[in-house]
């Protein structure tokens, strides 16, 4: 059953079709033209609904061991006021799914993933540890503001706000009209970018408000599908389509986000044991095949050995189908061609598509 609050039937009625990124987890599918929403974005601004994800608060004596249990990274200076991507796995060493932690004091964490369900894995995990741990997914929203127009957009909507000063992965708290929100500088979308998580009951306003402050400049509202196609330019993975089957950290190229050395986390010991063996698979981007004889002069080899494609949209920057999966490791070189299922051919390539240096999202937001 789909989790719904008084704003995302709002934004119901105004997108019409709705996309269903896992059980009870939704978001406006477009709001008329996935194109063009994802082109504004790329150019000017881009407002997005992420009320689908999940967060969860663990709060107490505890808490910093709790959350250093629970992930891949080691958060002991991680300080209040700041935010870590990191990995949540499962026993044998597989990424259950990709999180954010959010540190809002010495003993107060946020763990946001894009999947509610994961909230009650979190909670049971809690279970030893002097915690206190609550489900804040249904009480809030979160609003994304994407593009180089985002900081000013926000500042106009927040009056005493200056965001230049605010570092990548770090977040403030702010006022809304008398309602408590929190501004994050994060960007799935590989542009410089916001997420604002405010009180079910403000985000109707705030939405309104950003959109008032921003349209002159060019800000559109956004659906899922231009967020998809983002993101896979972007080469960031979605939990639903390249988690869909276990993957190891290393397979995903995540191994920046593993702190094995001189500590235990859940999934550890299996990790350790699987360092003897270098990853079977790799994740790439795929550039699959117009037809076989447009791809026929392509350089590169042909395997017989298949890649598994886990995420593919139209890419309306690059004019043309992209995509992103698995691919054995040994075909991992960008130029290498490969067979999808069903037989059709791709090109690797090298991640992400968009912005290679990851440069665009650090940039100090005009």
């Amino acid at each position: 059953m789909a989790m719904t609050s008084a704003f995302t039937s709002w934004l119901a009625v105004r997108a019409g079709k709705q996309a269903e990124i896992a059980p009870g987890n939704i978001a406006p599918r477009s709001f008329g033209d996935p194109r063009r929403e994802h082109l504004a974005t790329r150019r000017a601004g881009g407002l997005f609904d992420f009320s689908f994800m999940g967060c969860t608060e663990i709060n107490g004596p505890g808490a910093l061991a709790c959350v250093n249990a629970l992930q891949t990274r080691r958060l002991d200076t991680l300080r209040p006021g700041r935010i870590a991507y990191t990995l949540l796995l499962r026993e044998f060493g597989s990424v259950l799914n990709d999180a954010t932690v959010w540190r809002l004091g010495w003993g107060r964490f946020w763990v946001f993933t894009g999947r509610r369900a994961d909230g009650r894995y979190i909670a049971q995990f809690g279970e030893p540890f002097h915690v206190d741990v609550s489900d804040r997914g249904p009480m809030q929203a979160v609003i994304a503001v994407q593009g180089d127009i985002s900081r000013s957009t926000i500042e106009r909507c927040f009056p005493g706000i200056a965001l230049a000063a605010l570092p990548y992965f770090g977040f403030e708290r702010a006022k809304f009209g008398g309602t408590e929100c929190w501004i994050a500088r994060l960007g799935y979308s590989g542009e410089v970018g916001y997420e604002l998580v405010i009180a079910n009951a403000a985000a109707t306003a705030l939405w309104r408000a950003l959109l008032e402050a921003g349209r002159d400049a060019g800000l559109v509202e956004c659906g899922f599908d231009a967020i998809d196609s983002l993101r896979i330019e972007a080469g960031h993975i979605l939990f639903s389509r390249e988690l869909a089957s276990p993957m190891t950290p290393f397979e995903l190229g995540f191994t920046r986000l593993v702190d094995l050395g001189g500590r235990e986390f859940y999934g550890a010991r299996a990790l350790r044991l699987s360092l003897r063996q270098k990853p079977a698979r790799r994740l790439v981007g795929l550039l699959p095949a117009h037809d076989d004889v447009a791809e026929a002069g392509v350089p590169g080899r042909l395997e017989a050995r298949s890649a598994a494609m886990t995420s593919a949209c139209w890419s309306p920057l690059l004019e043309r189908r992209i995509g992103m999966g698995f691919v054995p490791a040994a075909d991992s070189e960008p130029g290498t061609v490969v067979r999808l299922a069903g037989g059709a051919r791709a090109r690797v390539a090298r991640l992400p598509f968009y912005d290679p240096p990851k440069v665009l999202p650090r940039r100090t937001p005009p």
